[in-house]
């Protein structure tokens, strides 16, 4: 009995974020009350929060959630055999794809990143970590098959995602567009001739 409670509270948690996102995308963060969110449901505000304290708390999970969708494919790229290169080079531009289609291209979810940053700052934080964490992962990978000379291997993934952070953070993103600066295929061409081994 408690399983099936557990499975119905996890379902409805899930459809709360569900329609949480789908507003925040539709009438932005600021917009969206928790009374929006209940009604969608056809439940009561009393009942969305059951699940969760409050519309930080919403927030929070929901930009949890869509920054743990590039993080999964972050990690598949990583765990997929063959040679370093083009795995890294396919990481590095994945990242900034599904950044850009998930913040940059819609002005809603962008004012909800913007958000995150100056309230929830430790989601993003764990996020920045995560993903700079894979890119160690991908250069210890080079560094043993001998594409890649790391003797830091923390320093050179550190280096590594500071230099792509024009094409991994939203809001640099959004603002570079238009800018003049290296395409991210120079880039990335940069950070591997700075990890390529000196003979």
């Amino acid at each position: 009995m408690t399983l099936i409670a557990e499975h119905i509270e996890g379902d409805t948690r899930d459809r709360i974020l569900e329609v949480a996102e789908r507003l925040f995308r539709q009438i932005g963060y600021q917009k969206t009350t928790v009374g929006d969110i209940a009604k969608e449901l056809r439940m009561s505000p009393a009942n969305v929060y059951r699940f969760f304290e409050s519309k930080k708390a919403i927030h929070q999970a929901v930009a949890r959630s869509l920054m743990g969708e590039v993080e999964i494919e972050a990690q598949r790229i990583v765990a997929r055999p063959g040679p370093v290169l083009p795995r890294f080079r396919e990481l590095l531009t994945t990242i900034h794809r599904m950044n850009t289609e998930r913040y940059v291209g819609d002005n809603k979810l962008h004012e909800m990143v913007e958000i995150a940053m100056q309230e929830d700052w430790d989601v993003c934080v764990a996020h920045m970590e995560c993903i700079a964490g894979v890119i160690g992962q991908m250069i210890a990978q080079g560094a043993a098959s001998g594409e890649f000379e790391a003797p830091d291997l923390q320093l050179a993934a550190l280096c590594a995602s500071t230099a792509m952070m024009r094409f991994f953070h939203p809001q640099m993103i959004a603002q570079c567009a238009t800018k003049p600066g290296p395409t991210i295929d120079q880039m990335i061409d940069f950070v591997i001739a700075g990890l390529s081994p000196r003979y």
